[in-house]
């Protein structure tokens, strides 16, 4: 049969539709087929899916939010929100919860935390960060790929009336999921097929290649590219599909109170394994009718014991402790339906445990079992249902093992289906960042790709805020070869790295000398014409040296709105030469701003020239001296150790400043300058420098910057609003 030449086919996907033409050639038709378990009419490619003549669901995937660590009023909320989501489900929609934790080839994670070798000097430093990462990778439970989905389906008498029903129901969950702050995506046809190949396929391990053009022209189903070779449910008590043994069992929920971790202990077996919650709404009349039968018929049987006690010559209040304990439920049980927003839900638990072996299942059927114990409910193996357990395991919203609990919304909703929000991005710009606290997989972040890239590294004294930011900046000099990474350095410690690295390392001292006694300068008047988006970049540059002013006056309250005036109209007479021809002879030098403020007439302007002199003519004018150092190296490292504790918070301001500068050239040649501020709370103590700060802060985003504060006081003056927007 000639297959469509749309689109021309690689040998691998020659490979699977012969594959798929063998499986579905190989069965005798008076036999059952393997496609004919999976118990499905009609996959659309929008997603979805004819289960039955009359039933079509939908699902949807969910991802994790942070709740076994939250605290406990957070978690009572996100709790109370998953009740509401929960009663949003009337007795029309069937509904299932499916975790479907499976194995993936190490090989998979292997090539997302790989480095490959640049065939430079650095290449033993790439190896052995490489061999730290697959270290850490063996440590956690990334060998599991873990997804979460809910399925929801609706009786219809045909596609088209299903489609809008289906559609309203998707955009209501997707909000209420939005609500709960949980990232969802809806899953089109392709994708469901994928996810039930991986779930039939698990022995196999291969990409599922499928595409809808192949159906028509190779007289294929869906189901021939998601079957298994074969199903063998001989022995009713486990089954065997393709290579892979597995088992179904049921967990009965005894215990009189249920608790929030039980789910959440399930999903954290370091084996395959997949969890369904089947859930049915009963019609909130009827469940109120049913209770109220209920407590009818135990108050007729407590009526029909006191007349035997009364026959029998014995106190009538004496009755079956049972039939009691029975009555005060039902009433309870009455009142949270009528007066505390509680539905009435129909739940069957399935659990489906899988292994190469037999005594390898047995082994994670026992540790299932245990885990069931330990709250006291029990696992029960589904004898003879294996093959409906099975096909009620895929994430159909079909459920043919009619085993079911009633419970209300409470209680359904303690099956929390959140534990701890991972992050591991792919990309080949990704960082490590650590592990998970709870889950113990990596954490693997591309800042580049979130929404704001800028970053705080927090902690304790001695907790490793400094090595942390070195083991981030070796990670991104190693796999991001087009990135500048600069350093401000308060405490010398970055040196080694810095020199290991072949990066550049300029001391700032009040001396004026650097590493090797030569001089040693940087000018805080340098001013790059592309400093602002503004036509006029002197807007910023005022700002920034408003700053230095005021780290320089000092003061309670910083600068009065006269000494900013003085200075704005300073700076700009200082630059005017500059602007005009800018040539770097014509760069101003503090100098010439503490000569412009001795010109002018005002007070102010004395008493700020004169706060300027021990900086310009003292034995701090460390910064009064042309830029003298050619910063031309991909790491960049300032020294600002041996300024002192007049000149320290001086030398960051500057230090910040020259950053901008390179930002704004790396912004032209489309490069990304990370910038790693180290005791970043000292920058937020003066008024006008936490906002200059701040407005940097704010527009590195936009010029290709991203900047990472290191500080363990974060409650630096906590009342203003410019270090909470940080």
């Amino acid at each position: 049969m000639k297959l469509s030449e749309k689109k021309k086919l690689t040998r691998a996907e020659r490979k699977q539709i012969e594959a798929a033409i063998a499986r579905a050639n190989r069965t005798d038709k008076k036999e059952k087929s393997a496609q004919d378990s999976i118990p499905y009419q009609r996959m659309w490619p929008d997603g979805i899916c004819r289960v039955t003549d009359t039933r079509y669901t939908k699902t949807i995937q969910y991802q994790d939010i942070n709740y076994q660590l939250s605290q406990n009023e957070d978690k009572t909320a996100i709790f109370e929100a998953w009740c509401d989501f929960l009663n949003y489900f009337d007795s029309s929609v069937q509904f299932q919860l499916s975790f479907v934790n499976l194995s993936a080839s190490q090989e998979t994670f292997a090539r997302s935390i790989s480095i490959p070798p640049c065939g430079d000097e650095f290449d033993g430093i790439r190896a052995e960060y490489a061999g730290m990462l697959q270290n850490q990778l063996a440590r956690g439970n990334n060998g599991l790929i873990k997804t979460k989905y809910l399925t929801f389906g609706i009786e219809a008498d045909n596609l088209r009336a299903a489609k809008p029903r289906l559609e309203r129901i998707e955009t209501d969950l997707l909000n209420n999921f939005k609500r709960l702050g949980v990232v969802t995506a809806p899953l089109n046809g392709f994708e469901r097929l994928h996810v039930m190949h991986d779930i039939l396929r698990m022995d196999e391990q291969e990409p599922f290649r499928f595409s809808w053009d192949w159906l028509a022209p190779s007289g294929l189903s869906t189901k021939d590219f998601i079957a298994p070779s074969s199903f063998e449910f001989k022995t009713g008590r486990m089954f065997r599909m393709g290579k892979k043994l597995g088992a179904i069992s049921f967990v009965q929920i005894l215990a009189p109170e249920l608790n929030d971790r039980m789910l959440a202990d399930f999903l954290d077996m370091e084996s395959s394994v997949l969890v369904n919650l089947h859930v049915q709404s009963v019609d909130q009349v009827n469940a109120i009718k049913t209770v109220k039968r209920k407590i009818t018929d135990l108050d007729k049987s407590k009526i029909e014991e006191q007349k035997k006690a009364v026959r029998a010559g014995y106190d009538m209040d004496i009755i079956p402790s049972d039939l009691a304990t029975y009555g005060a439920e039902a009433k309870k049980l009455l009142q949270d339906l009528q007066s505390r927003n509680e539905r009435m839900f129909l739940l069957t638990f399935l659990i489906l445990n899988t292994a190469d072996t037999p005594r390898q299942l047995d082994n994670n059927i026992f540790q299932t079992s245990s885990i069931a114990q330990k709250y006291n409910c029990a696992l029960t193996r589904l004898d003879f249902q294996q093959e409906e357990g099975l096909m009620s395991s895929l994430p159909l919203g079909l459920n043919q093992i009619e085993i079911q609990r009633g419970l209300t919304t409470s209680s359904v909703a303690i099956f929390v289906p959140f534990t701890t929000q991972e992050l591991f991005q792919n990309g080949s710009e990704a960082l490590y960042y650590g592990i998970n606290a709870l889950s113990n997989n990596l954490i693997m972040v591309d800042r580049k790709l979130l929404k704001n890239p800028n970053g705080l590294i927090l902690g304790t004294p001695g907790s490793g805020k400094s090595f942390s930011a070195k083991r981030e900046i070796t990670n991104a000099f190693l796999i991001c070869p087009k990135d500048d990474i600069i350093i401000c350095d308060p405490e010398g410690e970055y040196t080694p790295l810095v020199e290991r690295l072949h990066g550049q390392v300029i001391k700032l001292s009040p001396t004026g000398k650097g590493y090797d006694g030569s001089p040693c300068y940087i000018n805080p008047m340098d001013l790059n014409l592309d400093y602002s988006d503004d036509d006029n970049p002197l807007s910023l540059k005022s700002d920034f040296i408003l700053s230095l002013c005021e780290l320089i006056v000092g003061g309670k309250d910083g600068l009065a709105p006269v000494e900013k005036t003085i200075i704005d109209r300073c700076v700009r007479i200082v630059y005017r030469d500059y602007l005009n021809d800018p040539k770097p002879e014509n760069m101003p030098l503090l100098e010439d701003l503490y000569n412009a403020l001795r010109a002018q007439d005002e007070k102010e302007a004395q008493y700020i020239a004169t706060a300027l002199e021990i900086y310009v003519t003292g034995s701090l004018n460390v910064f009064n001296h042309h830029t003298n150092v050619d910063v031309n190296s991909r790491i960049v490292c300032y020294d600002i150790k041996e300024l002192g504790k007049q000149l320290k918070k001086i030398g960051m301001l500057v230090v910040q400043d020259q950053v901008w500068n390179r930002v704004t050239i790396n912004r032209a040649a489309h490069k990304t300058t990370r910038y790693y501020l180290d005791e970043f709370h000292l920058l937020l103590k003066e008024e006008q420098t936490a906002s200059y700060s701040v407005e940097i802060w704010k527009r590195y985003r936009k010029w290709g910057g991203i900047p990472t504060g290191i500080t363990q006081n974060v409650k630096v003056r906590p009342d203003r609003a410019l270090c909470k927007a940080v």
